[in-house]
């Protein structure tokens, strides 16, 4: 089987054998836990000593005939620092636990449930990467995740020639004819206003992923409309934001940069279970 390589045209330019990485057997359990393993968030809890830093000495004694108790005194017994004194009568404010003025939250935030700790191993995450690619080219699951589009006209994977140093007035022409003003429409980043509180929680704008272009490793283009990413920069969370199937275009150069890693992978994988 033959894939159509198309210039910024949209028009054939010749073909290439279908890469074996696109027909690979899409594993949605395992991209979902590779996604899972990959997520992090931003560890964040009060200061260590948030709320201790008072002259209160410690839980006050409650036994009786002893200096600087509070037996007798119908008071808890609850960290208390001293206001004032005279003689054997003190004037005490509850310090550092929850329920006083300036002490520690009850239940704050940990940093140690906050750090991901789970790990995935090398061959889970070569049938992910797989699979994730596999998707990209895949009209089923493009689809599926772009459910606004009831037809497509063109059919995944999209393969272009060389995108290296191309004007962006051209490059958005050139999209736009290679897949099609159906899939252009979700294929350009738009950024827009969050709708809830989160806006005044330093998260005012949100972006959509778009269009990834993958290009060669030897490869250079810029542009703010697409995520443009090289081949060895490629991974998972890449190819499957927000679901499989992600609008993706590769050029020439990537395909050959895919064939090689994915066969390096595979001799260093033989070389393994020779020497062991």
């Amino acid at each position: 089987m033959k894939i159509k390589i198309l210039d910024l045209h949209g028009k054939e330019k010749g073909t290439i054998d279908f890469p074996s990485f696109f027909s690979s057997k899409i594993r949605e359990d395992i991209v979902a836990k590779v996604l899972e393993i990959k997520k992090i968030k931003q560890p964040y809890s009060p200061s260590p000593v948030a709320g201790k830093q008072h002259s209160a000495s410690g839980k006050i004694k409650h036994r009786r005939h002893v200096w600087k108790t509070h037996y007798g005194q119908g008071i808890s017994r609850i960290p208390r620092k001293t206001m004032s004194k005279k003689g054997n009568r003190f004037n005490w404010t509850g310090a550092e636990i929850s329920s006083t003025v300036g002490g520690r939250r009850a239940h704050p935030p940990k940093v140690i449930s906050m750090i991901n700790t789970k790990s995935v191993n090398k061959k889970e995450m070569k049938i992910a990467f797989l699979s994730a690619l596999s998707a990209t080219a895949n009209n089923k699951y493009l689809l599926k995740k772009y459910s606004s589009l009831e037809k497509l006209e063109s059919k995944a994977p999209f393969i272009t020639l060389s995108l290296d140093k191309i004007k962006a007035k051209e490059l958005l022409k050139g999209i736009e004819e290679i897949i099609g003003k159906d899939l252009y429409k979700v294929a350009l980043r738009k950024k827009s206003i969050r709708a809830g509180i989160g806006k005044l929680r330093g998260r005012k704008y949100k972006v959509n992923a778009g269009l990834l272009i993958v290009v060669g490793n030897n490869e250079k283009l810029k542009t703010n409309a697409f995520e443009v990413l090289r081949v060895k920069e490629l991974g998972v969370t890449n190819l499957a934001k927000g679901g499989l199937g992600r609008l993706t275009v590769y050029t020439e150069h990537a395909i050959k940069d895919l064939n090689k890693k994915l066969e390096s992978k595979n001799k260093g994988e033989k070389n393994e279970t020779i020497n062991n």
